[in-house]
């Protein structure tokens, strides 16, 4: 606490010196919410004033400030999980509910949250990127898909949490058989979607309990050093990456809300209004979301609910007039205007929080729900922003290139999960447009490969030992598109076992890549593509085949995905999605291949039909692929694939010899293996 106070008083003085009479206790309070955030860079100062120079002097007094607040500790890296659950239940007992649900979203349903709203993980101490945890008085289960199964074994006391598979083994099935008659069952409703909040109350309903709806979050009042809400700075996304002016993308969702019959939409998810608006903020790691929400009407103009000490001052002229900023406060009034005037709302019931769209039910609005609106257009990028996607793989594939070629060049069992980490996020910083990475990297050697969306820590970091597999998926995010890859290498030798399961998997990865289908086609009526040769030795995975990727936005993006389960979302021209097939063997080794891949016209050949461009640009390792298993027109896929990642990425290599000689070799045809 001195150090923060001795920076406070170096504050005041750099305000003076700076010429700035803003009240010393509004820069404090705009700091904290600056290092609550995922600032990049020192952008963020001109928040305090337009004037502000980032390389003056006494900018460093400010900085200093952040990176205190940035830095003390906030209770989600070291969870006390026994002491928190316990804390819990007696808040819960002390407001009279039997129970809570603890889900892992924020207050726009999402999975990409602020360090504020990891409430899962600060009293669960489970990280992944999707999960939700009930506490009873006597019980409590903390659920996740199959991607996380292994993770939460490894981080959540299964003596506190029993571990339950959420599809499997679904929320609503454990509170049938374990929740109480007369029981209470609280939830937060800015935490939970309508559907969401509809799982919880059936139920509820069954056993003769009821479902609470609580003023405040109980975990609020525990946790003592919880961050602000984050003030990342927001900035406007130049038309040379968009593509398409705010106001006529303003203009074609409007229409589709006519489409509807609806006076207006309510927008709860941050990359929809991102979208919507051509502005990037930095309130979350690796994606670059502004918290905030929205109303457009059908005449094209927006309310937007945001905190204006978040705005750049470029952002006001970047708006326009169409564009009304309002203080979050203020939402409440709003919807009870719309409901008052007896307006029709759509809401997408999956993502807009319980909360408003009872507001608006109950103050006599014609609710409408339907899908998110600015979704599909969204997914489906415009000509511009599919070059610009383009370019950010090929500088993308440049770094992950050089990544590959240190990594083969180094003596196996040399380097550890964590030295692979920091080299290739050193490889990516730097390039043309890149602002971020687009996801915590994976970076699993051996069995920790296994791990689906594994984290390395200090304590779980591994060499890369000769005679094993390491799966590294990792992504960037640039100005001008967003990246996810993933590849599989052999350190050493591999085993006759490791070279089967690896050709299975790139079998079924070149099976959906140049997969033909008609219009109207689904991610689900493509999965069993790249699951087939898998099935046929009795083997599978435990995750989606397919994920849809934004534009500089969110890593995973709707509606499309690929996947058992599927979306109901068909696929479309312009949608981005990866194809990433796996394997994984537990307590052993992980595979994966991912690509991302663009929807696109067919050739004339398959009029009418639709087919995939492949975007990623990165060898796939040739030591692990067994060529006798593949066919004639698979051998030629895998060679027109590195034939086009060699001719595209010496250009980009021209400067470094040892990594060019590298990709010649990674790159050869497989016949010459």
């Amino acid at each position: 606490m001195s150090e923060i106070t001795e920076t406070t008083g170096a504050l005041a003085r750099a305000l003076a010196e700076a010429g700035i009479d803003t009240p010393i206790h509004e820069v404090e309070a705009l700091v904290r919410g600056v290092a609550a955030s995922a600032v990049q860079d020192r952008d963020w100062l001109r928040l305090i004033h337009p004037q502000v120079d980032a390389e003056a002097a006494f900018a460093e007094s400010f900085e200093a400030l952040r990176r205190s607040y940035a830095e003390a500790a906030d209770g989600i890296d070291n969870p006390q999980q026994e002491s928190r659950l316990a804390a819990l239940r007696a808040e819960l007992a002390e407001r009279g509910l039997d129970g809570f649900v603890v889900p892992l979203s924020d207050e726009h349903q999402g999975e990409y949250v602020a360090r504020r709203s990891q409430r899962l993980a600060w009293l669960t101490g489970f990280t992944g990127s999707a999960g939700l945890a009930i506490v009873l008085a006597e019980r409590a289960a903390l659920f996740v898909d199959g991607r996380y199964t292994l993770q939460a074994a490894a981080q959540v006391d299964g003596s506190l949490y029993e571990h339950r598979h959420i599809t499997e083994e679904p929320p609503g099935a454990w509170l049938r058989e374990h929740l109480a008659a007369d029981a209470a069952l609280g939830y937060d409703p800015r935490l939970h979607g309508t559907s969401q909040r509809d799982r919880l109350a059936a139920p509820c309903r069954a056993v003769g309990a009821c479902l609470v709806a609580c003023e405040d979050n109980p975990i609020d009042a525990l946790w003592a050093n919880q961050p602000p809400a984050p003030l990342g700075p927001i900035a406007p996304l130049p038309l040379r990456f968009t593509g398409t002016e705010a106001g006529e993308k303003r203009e074609i969702v409007a229409a589709r809300l006519a489409e509807k019959s609806a006076a207006a939409a309510l927008l709860s998810a941050p990359d929809s209004i991102a979208w919507l608006l051509n502005v990037r903020g930095a309130d979350v790691a690796n994606s670059p979301l502004p918290h905030s929400f929205a109303i457009l009407h059908g005449d094209g103009d927006v309310d937007w609910f945001v905190d204006r000490r978040k705005l750049l001052p470029e952002i006001p002229a970047h708006l326009g007039n169409a564009v009304h900023v309002q203080a979050p406060e203020t939402m409440a009034d709003v919807l009870d205007a719309l409901a008052d005037a007896g307006k029709a709302v759509l809401i997408d019931e999956a993502a807009t929080p319980v909360w408003m769209v009872d507001r608006l039910t109950d103050g006599g609005a014609d609710v409408i729900r339907g899908a998110d609106p600015c979704a599909l257009p969204k997914a489906c990028k415009n000509a511009v922003e599919l070059d610009g996607i383009r370019a950010a793989h090929r500088r993308d594939g440049a770094a992950l290139t050089r990544f590959l070629a240190w990594l083969a060049a180094a003596p196996p069992g040399s380097i550890t999960e964590l030295d692979a980490v920091d080299r290739l996020a050193a490889m990516r910083a730097g390039g043309e447009h890149y602002r971020s990475s687009s996801f915590d990297t994976i970076s699993g050697a051996g069995p920790n490969g296994a791990i689906v969306h594994y984290r390395v820590t200090a304590e779980s970091n591994r060499s890369l030992e000769p005679g094993t597999l390491y799966l590294v998926d990792s992504g960037g995010q640039y100005l001008d598109g967003t990246t996810d890859v993933t590849r599989t290498v052999a350190i050493g030798r591999p085993e006759p076992e490791h070279r089967d399961r690896f050709t299975r998997v790139l079998r079924g990865h070149i099976a959906l890549a140049t997969a033909r289908f008609p219009r109207g086609t689904t991610g689900a009526q493509l999965d069993t593509l790249a699951r087939q040769f898998l099935w046929r030795a009795g083997l599978d995975y435990d995750h989606g085949t397919g994920h849809g990727v934004g534009h500089y936005l969110n890593v995973h993006e709707g509606p499309q995905r690929i996947s058992r389960m599927g979306s109901g979302a068909a696929l479309a021209p312009g949608m981005v999605v990866s194809n990433e097939p796996g394997y994984y063997k537990t307590g052993a080794y992980g595979i994966r291949i991912e690509n991302l891949v663009a929807v696109k016209e067919a050739d004339e050949a398959n009029g009418g039909f639709l087919g995939f461009e492949t975007l990623t640009l990165a060898p796939i390792d040739r030591a692990l692929i067994d060529p006798a298993m593949l066919t004639a027109d698979e051998r030629a896929w895998l060679d027109a694939y590195h034939a086009r990642v060699a001719e595209t990425l010496t250009p980009l290599l021209a400067d470094d010899t040892e990594t060019l000689a590298w990709l010649r070799a990674a790159t050869a045809p497989l016949t010459a293996a």
